[in-house]
């Protein structure tokens, strides 16, 4: 940030300015990260299907729908995709035949590991003027927004497309 204009107001928003600002400070995030996935092959929505998928192994392509907020045939493809690149493990529940499992494989394991890795630089390099105890307060004050929003924890509301209503919701 241009601590001059800064310091001179040029940055200070008023309250109908920050949504504004969280939006440009979002795409510029979001921006960063798809460019440092791009030596992976991977697009950012694919990390949050990984990350999910990763976090539940055996989790059932219905489940990861639910999860996403999208329909059962937006995650049949995007997991064709992750399966052609050697990444997704589907395997019929032995359960329910119906359904089907997911897991990572052993090159979807490696590629989380580096996703941990780029996920900490991206992170610290996107909020590296911040104090400790800044992030902290930002990532408290975030959470906040994103429950009275009812948002899922760790799925990016991307998945399902543009909102069809926004939130009229008021304090």
């Amino acid at each position: 940030m241009d601590h001059d204009n800064l310091a001179t107001g040029a940055w200070r928003g008023s309250p109908e300015r920050l949504g504004f600002l969280l939006s440009q400070v979002g795409g510029l995030a979001s921006a960063r990260f798809a460019e440092r996935l791009a030596d992976l092959d991977l697009q950012p929505s694919d990390v949050g299907i990984l990350r999910l998928i990763a976090r539940d192994p055996g989790l059932s392509q219905q489940a990861l729908a639910d999860k996403l907020g999208v329909v059962p045939s937006r995650v049949v493809a995007l997991l064709d995709a992750l399966q052609k690149k050697g990444l997704v493990v589907r395997q019929r529940s032995t359960k329910d035949r119906r359904n089907h499992e997911l897991s990572l494989s052993d090159a979807g394991r490696a590629v989380m590991a580096r996703m941990r890795e780029i996920g900490a630089a991206h992170e610290n390099d996107v909020v590296h003027s911040l104090t400790s105890d800044e992030r902290r307060t930002l990532t408290t004050l975030l959470l906040k927004i994103a429950e009275s929003h009812q948002l899922t924890p760790g799925v990016h509301p991307g998945y399902a497309g543009p909102a069809t209503k926004p939130s009229r919701q008021r304090p």
